[in-house]
């Protein structure tokens, strides 16, 4: 066990050097080396790849004797892992770590220009390499069921195609809804914001929110981020918009929450592969938990408005509650990183509903487009003016991420469950956040979610939070209560 776990902690501190060359490559890369990074990163990819799934491994693997629930859990995810990823040829795996780098640098050329063309030949080589990837692991029902087990262990696409639908009529339907409320004034946030101001408020919330900034840093990029290099270097980066002061704080406080995961896992389980998060779904319940319910609540603003204030003193005059409902508005959005709490989900089935019939050869990549502006004036009413504000907005398909996007979904889903369970167990959540006491509640996230790393699959970790399985009606009361609220819609 001590062999197997020696090997697999070796292989981790290359992973961290990979981290960093990603980490490196969305900040700080100088545009021309991206094909030489590219290569650096196909090369050590494929060593650790080639070492993990070496006789080595297996030989360890079988002589390994578990003492503990975490050296029964380290076992099954390396036997699973070994499972599928040694049907992968070497030279497959290279090319599509080499696809996929070069394919995120073309995307950031084809957003830049709103030129969907110069990203298309990558996207066709990476989606054609990932089915090539699918059919040597295999699957029983769905070809999207094996990306999907990549991000959230055990989800099948039927369950999620079960849960859509009713979800979506709800959301679509609240939306019509609070058309007819009272629309909070927006107004009083349009005008400039100093990036440097934004940046210094910004680093005021991570340190708030219990953010250890010994152990990480705080960095800008286009596309907002958190990696874990180690356990004690979990770097997070933002966006910063002179016209959009949401766009940062916002996004800030959702990657916050990532790492607060990060470093709330225990030290003993790092560079294990339990040293990790239950799954993406779970991940983003705890950025969604922070953004949202904590972030975008009254109470919080409550608290920090006379902080914010001071950075943006042209909020002096204004009422925290006038401005809490304006960064709360619901409105039929373009941009999916800036959608609001009620039609962000819609953003999600979207991508979902394209890149699963894109798996499943039902569409190609160049109808990709077209489908994306249909879908998004079926679900939202609104037709993107071009490729950059539609399907080229996210980077997720350019490296490769398929399967990921409804670990968004899902993360929304968890984190209103996870309220409700956190609400038993402490009293006066709301005065807490008012009071900008955050200790108590990440001391419950900590012992209920960090602590457990990876031991737990997500459908466990969440029967043992809350007592029942994955049950999206508690997202559903949660938006209905708080945005009749935003709305003064009265029921």
């Amino acid at each position: 066990m001590e062999k197997l776990k020696n090997h697999l902690k070796r292989l981790s501190k290359f992973e961290n050097a990979l981290a960093l060359l990603h980490w490196d490559m969305e900040t700080y890369m100088p545009s021309n080396a991206a094909e030489r990074r590219a290569k650096i990163i196909g090369e050590i990819s494929t060593y650790v790849f080639e070492e993990f799934v070496s006789e080595k491994t297996k030989e360890y693997l079988e002589s390994a004797n578990p003492k503990t629930s975490e050296d029964e859990a380290i076992i099954r995810l390396v036997k699973k892992e070994l499972e599928k990823v040694e049907k992968i040829p070497p030279k497959l795996f290279k090319e599509l770590q080499i696809a996929n780098a070069l394919s995120q640098q073309a995307w950031q050329k084809a957003k830049e220009k709103a030129a969907f063309n110069i990203f298309k030949p990558h996207l066709e080589k990476v989606v054609k390499l990932q089915k090539e990837v699918i059919e040597h692991i295999g699957y029983e029902k769905n070809r999207y069921d094996t990306l999907l087990d990549n991000y959230e262990p055990g989800l099948k696409t039927e369950t999620l195609k079960k849960i859509i639908p009713t979800l979506r009529k709800f959301l679509v339907d609240f939306v019509d809804e609070l058309e007819n409320g009272e629309k909070p004034n927006t107004d009083i946030l349009e005008g400039e914001y100093d990036v440097e101001k934004q940046r210094e408020f910004s680093l005021e919330l991570l340190k708030m929110l219990n953010y250890d900034l010994t152990s990480g840093r705080l960095d800008a990029s286009a596309h907002p981020f958190t990696i874990s290099i180690s356990h004690n270097d979990v770097r997070i980066t933002t966006r910063f918009d002179k016209y959009d002061i949401k766009n940062s704080i916002f996004s800030t406080i959702h990657e916050c929450g990532h790492a607060l995961y990060e470093q709330g896992i225990p030290e003993e389980y790092r560079e294990l592969p339990i040293g990790d998060g239950a799954s993406m779904g779970i991940h983003e319940s705890q950025s969604r938990f922070w953004e949202n319910i904590v972030g975008r609540s009254l109470e919080f603003w409550n608290f920090v408005y006379p902080t914010f204030v001071k950075y943006f003193p042209r909020f002096k005059d204004v009422e925290v509650e006038e401005f809490w409902r304006a960064i709360n508005i619901v409105e039929r959005s373009l941009i999916r990183t800036e959608a609001d709490e009620v039609t962000y989900n819609l953003h999600i089935m979207l991508r979902f509903e394209l890149e699963e019939a894109l798996i499943n050869d039902k569409i190609t990549v160049e109808e990709l487009p077209m489908l994306w502006n249909e879908k998004m004036k079926e679900y939202l009413n609104i037709t993107p003016k071009n490729n950059a504000e539609g399907v080229l907005q996210d980077v997720h398909w350019a490296h490769g991420s398929f399967g990921y996007f409804p670990s968004y979904m899902l993360g929304n889903l968890y984190a209103s469950q996870i309220l409700f369970a956190m609400k038993k167990d402490i009293q006066n959540i709301e005065e807490k956040i008012q009071s900008g006491q955050f200790d108590e509640i990440l001391s419950w996230l900590r012992n209920k979610i960090h602590s457990k790393g990876k031991v737990l699959e997500p459908n466990e970790l969440i029967k043992e939070i809350s007592g029942e399985e994955l049950n999206p009606n508690y997202f559903v009361s949660y938006i209905k209560e708080k945005y009749s609220k935003v709305y003064r819609i009265t029921h």
